[in-house]
């Protein structure tokens, strides 16, 4: 008699499903956007909408903003991407898993370098350019795998469209409710996010803040799957 062969499982399926992950990730993203906005000069970094806004209040002269700030950021960013598209283009149609985990642990790598210089030289006159460049292009390379995954809902850096459909499809709009639990999730993940971030600047510095995005970030590179 022949003992049947055990199903063999789809390594894409172990781990953490990717919307926990990215809901995860947009907890990170509040965080790194208190440090940016509260401690490097009202710049963002991983809200590329408000920095575009920002850039536009610098230029005509608005006080408390600057040009080579955000500049520096949107760069930054946009560097990120472009890296983010080419390992996309590279791994993208292989293994959702190892391709994410991959794009993780390097934005655990980068932000991680990023508190090592604000715990090592939290007053020195280039750390707040070396903060907006590592964390801006940990940002721009994590949204070009963001967007390329696809996960709807969950761009993990952005929320007007996700708050144009919480809306739009509630109860007052259309009624369908569509996504309503993912996207409310989403929202409150972002606020939570900036709200710990905003107190742990105030009361701890730059440092532990951007310790601990690197910190979840890089768990979320050990457990992600491919699965959504």
């Amino acid at each position: 008699m022949t003992t049947p062969t055990p199903p063999v499982r789809d390594p894409e399926t172990r781990g953490l499903r990717l919307v926990t992950v990215l809901l995860s990730l947009t907890v990170v993203s509040g965080l790194i956007d208190a440090v940016s906005y509260l401690g490097l000069g009202r710049v963002f970094t991983a809200n590329m909408t408000g920095n575009v806004v920002v850039l536009g209040f610098a230029a005509a002269g608005a006080p408390g903003f600057s040009v080579p700030h955000t500049a520096a950021s949107l760069v930054c960013f946009l560097l990120g991407a472009v890296t983010g598209g080419r390992v996309a283009a590279r791994h993208g149609s292989g293994s959702r898993r190892r391709w994410a985990r991959l794009t993780l642990a390097a934005e655990a790598v980068l932000v991680g370098a990023g508190a090592a210089v604000a715990f090592a030289w939290p007053d020195a006159a280039g750390t707040r350019y070396a903060l907006i460049a590592l964390t801006a292009y940990a940002m721009g390379l994590r949204n070009a795998t963001v967007r390329r995954l696809g996960v709807p809902d969950l761009t993990t850096t952005v929320l007007t469209m996700t708050l144009t459909g919480l809306a739009a499809e509630s109860r007052l709009g259309d009624g369908t409710g569509h996504r309503s639990p993912r996207r409310t999730a989403s929202v409150l993940a972002m606020a939570g996010g900036a709200c710990l971030g905003a107190w742990l600047v105030l009361h701890h510095g730059l440092g532990v803040p951007l310790l601990l995005a690197a910190l979840v970030s890089g768990a979320m590179a050990v457990v992600a799957s491919g699965r959504e």
